[in-house]
């Protein structure tokens, strides 16, 4: 399992090895994965609902875990979206590096150019696109409270939504999680990867520009 900072990226290792303060870590991951360019290959999906899912086993305390991710998403993208307005338009030039390759800002201007404001709601659901999308919204100059309008129900559906429904499942299935819990993350994984993948064959069907 790949490892930042000396830290498991194992949803479920990640958040034993933060324990005592596990509720206020996933909060600074959240906010890490959608307000800093380094953190779109954190794992928020899986991260979300692996915390859920410990919480409706009574090992996280679901009330610390719903308010928390839902401002550290909101205001994640919040800074992305001031980071893009103050300083963006130098991303388009930056070469590219171990964390950073100009496809994700190419792939995610794409995105932007398709759907439009509601980019900034269902970006939440596709890994790299949402690190990058409210960073576009500040260099395109999208309208500020239109931003934050789409930002606090893109916030609500993602990472409460996420999290009640990995702490709906924790309840469920009680003690059997770890026999559960690998199978359902990797569905998680596989049903994000779908929009990045639908929008690549697309774009390879496009003829080329003439």
């Amino acid at each position: 399992m790949p490892t930042f900072l000396g830290l498991s990226l194992d949803p479920k290792e990640l958040i034993n090895s933060l324990s005592p303060y596990a509720e206020v870590a996933i909060w600074l991951i959240i906010f890490a994965e959608t307000g800093l360019l380094i953190g779109f290959f954190l794992p928020g999906d899986s991260l979300l609902f692996t915390a859920g899912l410990l919480a409706g086993q009574g090992k996280l305390d679901i009330w610390l875990l719903l308010p928390g991710v839902f401002i550290a998403a909101f205001v994640g993208d919040q800074v992305g979206y001031t980071f893009g307005e103050k300083l963006g338009p130098r991303l388009f030039s930056k070469p590219d590096s171990r964390f950073f390759k100009q496809e994700y800002v190419t792939h995610t201007r794409n995105f932007f150019n398709k759907h439009g404001s509601k980019t900034i709601i269902i970006a939440r659901f596709v890994p790299i696109v949402r690190t990058f999308a409210p960073i576009l919204a500040g260099v395109g100059e999208m309208d500020r409270k239109t931003f934050v309008i789409y930002n606090v129900i893109g916030a609500f559906l993602w990472a409460v939504g996420i999290t009640m429904l990995g702490y709906i499942l924790g309840d469920v299935i009680g003690e059997s999680v770890d026999q559960y819990l690998l199978p359902i993350i990797a569905v998680i994984i596989l049903i994000s990867l779908i929009p990045p993948l639908v929008e690549w064959r697309r774009a390879k069907k496009m003829p080329p520009p003439a």
